[in-house]
C-alpha cells in the first residue's frame, strides 16, 4: 500500500517531465540535516521546485499532490562525493575522459576548468541519481602536474552549469612526488614560487616562472578567499605543513582523503578546515597512511571538524557507495548525525552552495530523497529522488540492462531481449 501510494502521488509529476511538481510529503521521518534536526511525523510541502513549510498537519493546498511516506525517511539529495561523473564514460578509454591535462613544456595551469566538459547526458549521471545523490563536485585530475586545475559543483538535475564558487584542485605528498622533483619538499617551494608569481612579486616576463597570465589570475582569485583549494593529502607531517601554508597564506582550504588526519584534529578543527575522508582507507596501503583507521571519521567530528565523505578509486562509476562509507563511519563511532551532515550539509557548506542545497529548510531548494529505511544502511534504497522539486525518473542504464535481460516466463526461457 505505501508504494501503491508513493505512484499515485508521483503520477502528476511524471507524467510532465521537466516540470516542477507542487506536493506534500505526509507524515515522514524528516531528517532536516540542519537546525531542526530529526522530525517524526513531520511533512514537508514543496511549492515551485522549493521547500515552502516543514512541519506537522500541514494543511494541503489547492492542486498539491501528496506523497504518503508513512514515516519512511525523507532526507536531502545526497552529496556524491568528489568524482569524475560526466567528465567520463568508460575509465579506460581515453577518448571519454576530460578530467586530465597532458601538456609539453608548461605543465603547472590552474585555469584548466573541468567543468567545461561536463556532459549532462552522460550514463553515469542517473546511475548515480537513483541511488538518492543530487551533486557532486568535479574534481581535475592532471596526472602531469600536483596543481590539477579547478572543479565545481554540479547537480545531477540535467542542468549543463556548475553551481557555486569554483574550487582549485592540488595533490600533496608522496603520490605527486613524481611531479615535484622526486620529493614532496619541492611541492612547497613550487607553491610559494606560485603564491609569488599570483601576488605579483614575479614578474610575469621572468624565464623561471611556473604560471600563464591566465594561471596568475585564476590563482589570485583563490588567494583572495574566491573559492576553496581542495587538497589531496594523507600523511600527518604533510597536513602540519598544510596548516602552516594555509595560516600563512589565509586560503581556505578542504582535505581529501586525510587518511591520518586524526593526529592532527585539534589542529583542523581550530583551522575550520573540513575533511573529506576515505573511511574504507583503514589500511596501510602506502607510506602516507601507516596511521589509517576506520575511526577517523569518528576522532575528528569529536574535535570539532566538519566531515564529509569522498572515496578514492572508481568513484564515478561507483558513487552509490559513499552511503557504505557514511555508514561504516558510523559503525565506528561517528553519531549518525554526523554520518548524514557528512552526505549533505558539509560538502554543501564546504564548496559554497548551502544556502540552496544540502538540508531540508523553508526556502531551500525541494532537493529530497524518500528511502526505503536508513539511508546509511545499504539494504535500504531510494523509493523517489526529487531535485528542484521534479520528480527524477528512478531509472537508469544499468536497470534498464537488469529490465532487459530478467529471465522471461515464456515457453523459450530466454530473457525477454531475445526471440526463437
Amino acid at each position: 500500500m505505501a508504494r501503491a501510494g508513493l505512484a499515485a502521488g508521483l503520477l502528476a509529476a511524471l507524467a510532465v517531465p521537466g516540470l516542477a511538481q507542487d506536493l506534500l510529503v505526509r507524515n515522514a521521518t524528516v531528517h532536516t540535516a540542519g537546525a531542526q534536526g530529526t522530525l517524526r511525523g513531520a511533512d514537508v510541502l514543496v511549492q515551485g521546485g522549493v521547500i515552502r513549510a516543514v512541519g506537522t498537519g500541514l494543511a494541503v493546498p489547492a492542486g498539491v499532490s501528496v506523497v504518503e511516506a508513512n514515516g519512511r525517511p525523507l532526507t536531502p539529495a545526497l552529496f556524491g562525493g568528489i568524482t569524475d561523473i560526466g567528465l567520463e564514460e568508460v575509465s579506460g578509454e581515453a577518448p571519454t575522459v576530460d578530467g586530465e591535462l597532458k601538456l609539453d613544456g608548461q605543465p603547472v595551469r590552474p585555469e584548466f576548468d573541468v567543468t567545461l566538459a561536463y556532459n549532462p547526458a552522460s550514463v553515469l549521471v542517473p546511475v548515480a541519481r537513483v541511488e538518492g545523490i543530487g551533486f557532486t563536485l568535479l574534481a581535475a585530475d592532471n596526472g602531469h602536474s600536483f596543481v590539477a586545475g579547478q572543479g565545481g559543483v554540479i547537480r545531477l538535475d540535467g542542468s549543463a552549469d556548475p553551481v557555486g564558487p569554483k574550487a582549485l584542485f592540488i595533490r600533496l605528498g608522496a603520490s605527486a612526488a613524481d611531479l615535484s622533483g622526486k620529493s614532496r619538499a619541492a611541492q612547497w617551494m613550487l607553491l610559494d614560487q606560485m603564491v609569488a608569481e599570483a601576488r605579483g612579486r614575479v614578474p610575469a616576463d621572468s624565464p623561471h616562472a611556473l604560471l600563464t597570465p591566465a594561471g596568475r589570475a585564476v590563482l589570485a582569485r583563490f588567494l583572495a578567499g574566491e573559492g576553496r583549494i581542495v587538497v589531496k593529502v594523507d600523511r600527518a607531517a604533510d597536513i602540519r605543513q598544510l596548516l602552516r601554508w594555509t595560516a600563512r597564506e589565509k586560503v581556505k582550504i578542504a582535505i581529501a582523503g586525510g587518511a591520518e588526519a586524526w593526529q592532527l584534529a585539534p589542529q583542523l578543527a581550530a583551522a575550520r578546515v573540513p575533511v573529506f575522508v576515505d573511511v574504507l582507507a583503514n589500511l596501510p596501503g602506502n607510506f602516507d597512511q601507516i596511521g589509517a583507521t576506520m575511526r577517523n571519521a569518528a576522532l575528528l567530528q569529536a574535535a570539532g571538524v566538519e566531515v564529509g565523505f569522498t572515496q578514492a578509486g572508481d568513484a564515478s562509476h561507483n558513487a552509490r557507495k559513499v552511503r557504505q562509507l557514511a555508514g561504516n563511519a558510523v559503525a565506528n563511532g561517528l553519531p549518525w548525525e554526523a554520518g548524514l551532515a557528512g552526505l549533505t550539509r558539509v560538502p554543501a557548506q564546504a564548496f559554497g552552495v548551502d544556502d540552496r542545497f544540502g538540508t531540508i529548510a523553508v526556502g531551500k531548494s525541494a532537493d529530497l530523497v524518500l528511502w526505503s529505511g536508513d539511508p546509511l544502511d545499504v539494504i535500504n534504497t531510494a523509493e523517489q529522488v526529487w531535485l528542484g522539486g521534479r520528480a527524477m525518473p528512478m531509472r537508469s542504464r544499468q536497470t534498464e540492462l537488469r529490465d532487459r535481460y530478467l529471465r522471461g516466463s515464456g515457453e523459450s526461457g530466454l530473457p525477454p531481449a531475445y526471440t526463437r
